[in-house]
């Protein structure tokens, strides 16, 4: 046989093969890329709540423990003076626009925030309407037993512990099962429809609402910047530590099976 047949032989072998191997890691690509998109939803789906295993006495105590929390939590960074938080900051900004006190506005924008709990699908529960009537009362409790120290120090640590204590009442309470309250419920309902991070989503909301209440003239302070870019990140922290719901999508996923690399050396998925 010629030579020059046998070379052109095994250089459309090695054409094709290279071709093959380009084809397999652009669908190995492919399907990782679905695959994340779509554990990331699955994940987000169940925290559309109330979830349908019930009011169990745990989660019962669960909610209300993190409600009680919440409403300390908020006299904290009150009490501290360093800022108050976005959506207070919005609250203040219209009720300066207009003739309306700052509880009714607090009350119209909660009644907004569920109305735009209808095209997310939201669902409210028992949890929805004991965020209506637990927080607001422990934090004004707390208000009349908390006072502000002199020291910036105190004052520092006090805001901090608020900040962080609202995360974790946040996960509490939502983590429950038994529904979001208005606000949240914009949270878990953006990222159940997008598939965003929760921490995404909620420093996206904090961010808008502290610009349009600082539009509006809404007191702005440090504390209230620094609340902005934490609580996000913060609230997936403990959200996902709380929520049962989540925990069993993580542990029903897909676990990973031994990689692949690339002809450039990149490790790839196995699916």
């Amino acid at each position: 046989m010629d030579p020059y047949y046998v070379f052109a032989f095994v250089e459309a072998l090695n054409v094709m093969t290279d071709s093959n191997s380009r084809t397999a890691e652009a669908t190995r690509r492919h399907r990782f890329a679905t695959n994340s998109r779509g554990r990331s939803r699955r994940r987000n789906r169940d925290i559309l709540l109330p979830t349908k295993r019930g009011a169990s006495p745990r989660s019962v105590v669960q909610l209300l423990v993190g409600l009680v929390l919440f409403g300390v939590s908020v006299s904290l960074m009150l009490v501290a003076g360093l800022g108050v938080n976005a959506w207070d900051v919005l609250h203040q900004g219209v009720a300066g626009r207009t003739v309306v006190s700052f509880g009714w506005v607090v009350n119209g924008i909660s009644l907004l925030a569920l109305v735009a709990w209808i095209p997310l699908r939201q669902r409210p529960g028992i949890g929805t309407v004991a965020n209506a009537l637990v927080v607001g009362v422990v934090a004004d409790a707390a208000l009349r037993v908390l006072s502000t120290p002199e020291s910036a120090t105190l004052r520092l640590g006090m805001f901090a512990a608020g900040i962080l204590a609202n995360a974790f009442a946040t996960g509490l309470y939502i983590g429950a099962g038994l529904g979001p309250g208005p606000r949240d419920g914009l949270m878990t309902g953006l990222a159940a429809r997008t598939g965003a991070s929760i921490r995404t989503v909620r420093t996206g909301i904090e961010l808008t609402v502290l610009s349009l209440g600082w539009a509006l003239g809404g007191p702005v302070g440090i504390g209230t910047l620094v609340f902005a870019v934490t609580i996000g990140p913060l609230v997936q922290f403990f959200l996902i530590r709380f929520d049962r719901s989540m925990a069993r999508v993580d542990a029903s996923g897909p676990k990973p099976a031994a990689t692949a690399a690339t002809p450039d050396g990149q490790i790839l998925p196995p699916w």
